[in-house]
């Protein structure tokens, strides 16, 4: 690859989707099979710093310092222990990001400015969004190359997919010409259930050619790595979670 990296955002505005689970274990898979990546944790909750082991409470510099301007991207990043895995910490600072941004004339661009110098040391840069459409994931999304959209098999999750496939056009047309959809990927699917069949049917009609084949099951190990501060590949590397992950990954580098 000619030193370009992509840059992703995993985005969805509905919170409890699966939505850091994703960014944390595609990134940590990318790593193992040999890519340089940088996880970028835009969500105050800092879910994505700490799912790769990173202390929140490090005094170190984080996205919030970024944005703000007090220190360059590359400043921030940290590496991991996991393989060819770097983050750029978030922590609660950054839930006073937004209120400071709007009075700026680039404030959609702060996040874009700020990573594009690093997209010639990393292959994939992945930006952990937060659980809304403000402007810190309207900083992600006109940042990044594409976006995925990770949402679970209910009634309300169409709602809200249709909503941010709105909002995309909108980034597209205003901000970032070049922003697609990478996939929408499906978390907690339970196959007994007949509501997520339908749904996932329904996902097929109308977003078939951007749905990831493998869907992620609901999975005990999945669950309990972060509390270890581990992707799932280095919690449990033989569980189901491990698994679809795996084949999520090798997908995503296929579209990319």
């Amino acid at each position: 690859m000619a030193n370009h990296g992509k840059i992703i955002a995993f985005s969805n505005q509905k919170g409890g989707v699966g939505k850091t689970t994703s960014a944390v274990n595609i990134a940590a898979w990318l790593g193992k099979k040999g890519k340089k990546v940088l996880l970028c944790d835009l969500d105050s909750q800092g879910n994505a710093t700490s799912g790769v082991g990173i202390s929140k409470k490090a005094s170190g510099k984080t996205i919030y310092d970024v944005i703000s301007g007090v220190c360059t991207a590359k400043e921030t990043v940290i590496q991991t222990e996991f393989k060819n895995l770097w983050v750029i910490p978030s922590n609660m600072a950054l839930a006073g990001a937004e209120p400071e941004l709007v009075d700026e004339d680039d404030r959609v661009y702060k996040l874009k400015n700020a990573i594009d110098p690093l997209r010639a040391e990393f292959d994939y840069i992945i930006i952990d969004c937060p659980p809304s459409l403000g402007l810190l994931t309207l900083n992600a999304l006109t940042a990044a190359d594409g976006v995925v959209i990770p949402m679970v098999c209910e009634y309300y999750a169409l709602e809200g997919l249709s909503q941010l496939t709105v909002t995309l056009r909108q980034v597209k047309k205003l901000y970032n010409k070049d922003l697609d959809i990478t996939g929408i990927l499906v978390t907690m699917y339970d196959k007994r259930l007949n509501l997520s069949k339908s749904v996932l049917e329904e996902i097929k009609k109308y977003y078939k050619d951007q749905l990831f084949k493998e869907t992620i099951s609901r999975n005990v190990r999945l669950c309990e790595a972060p509390s270890y501060g581990m992707p799932v590949l280095y919690y449990d590397k033989r569980s189901k979670g491990a698994a679809s992950y795996e084949k999520i990954a090798a997908e995503l580098m296929k579209r990319i």
